[in-house]
């Protein structure tokens, strides 16, 4: 499992706790909204709500909640126009960040993911200088318990690209637009898993194994992921299990 991937299974543990749940139900409300409004209120006949409106309620999100956010998106009703805008960065030693965000306010938004960079030893860097170092993916994370013969007929057979294991759980990767037919693909079959997400795949990777430069890179990154207008920090860092773990 990559380093960054170990992150953000330490970040989901983090937010189990009250005050990171609710960030987390805002954050997961707007990406409902802004679905809803760039591809209607269908999740049927929009992909991109069918995948959000997924992950909320795998985060337990009300469904009440989630329909009048869809309702908001449609114009049903009265709601905030949030817009999507994305930054590219730099950490650290070099590590690339995508940066996506939810905002009504451009130029806050692009204040304090600027200012928060800079207090952490990171930079803004030109738009396309960084976005070429990822790739969308669909990305399910199944429990490290399932059969493992069983997944790969399920998951091969119904379009995935790869299935990496480790002792933690099965990185299930696919095609963004195929994700929620490997999704439904699993859930027909009985094969548990935790998370099904559209997410920035890094095509490669830098390698932290000092202590003090990962630290520095882990609270930079909590540190983007608390703003209230980021949606999820991407990174193409490669730091240990055993070293990601001490810093959590």
């Amino acid at each position: 499992m990559s380093g960054h991937s170990k992150w953000s299974t330490i970040k989901h543990k983090k937010s189990q706790t009250d005050a990171r749940r609710g960030k987390l139900f805002a954050k997961l409300i707007k990406q409902v909204e802004v679905a809803a409004r760039e591809g209607g209120g269908d999740p049927d006949s929009n992909p991109t709500l069918r995948t959000m409106y997924q992950k909320a309620r795998d985060n337990s999100v009300p469904l009440d909640t989630i329909e009048r956010a869809i309702k908001r998106g449609t114009g049903e009703l009265e709601g905030v126009n949030y817009v999507p805008v994305s930054y590219e960065a730099y950490a650290p030693a070099g590590v690339a960040l995508y940066i996506e965000c939810l905002t009504d306010n451009r130029n806050r938004t692009g204040s304090d993911v600027r200012s928060t960079l800079t207090r952490a030893g990171g930079s803004l860097a030109q738009p396309g200088s960084v976005s070429w170092q990822f790739e969308r993916k669909g990305l399910l994370n199944v429990k490290a318990t399932v059969d493992e013969d069983e997944l790969m007929v399920v998951a091969i057979d119904t379009g995935a690209e790869d299935i990496v294991k480790s002792e933690e759980a099965f990185r299930v990767i696919t095609e963004a637009t195929e994700l929620h037919l490997v999704r439904q693909a699993l859930e027909d079959a009985g094969i548990p898993f935790d998370s099904a997400d559209v997410v920035m795949q890094p095509t490669t990777t830098v390698v932290i194994s000092d202590v003090a430069t990962a630290k520095q890179i882990v609270q930079l990154m909590d540190a983007l992921d608390n703003l209230d207008d980021v949606q999820e920090v991407y990174a193409n860092f490669d730091i240990s299990d055993e070293l990601l773990d001490s810093l959590a």
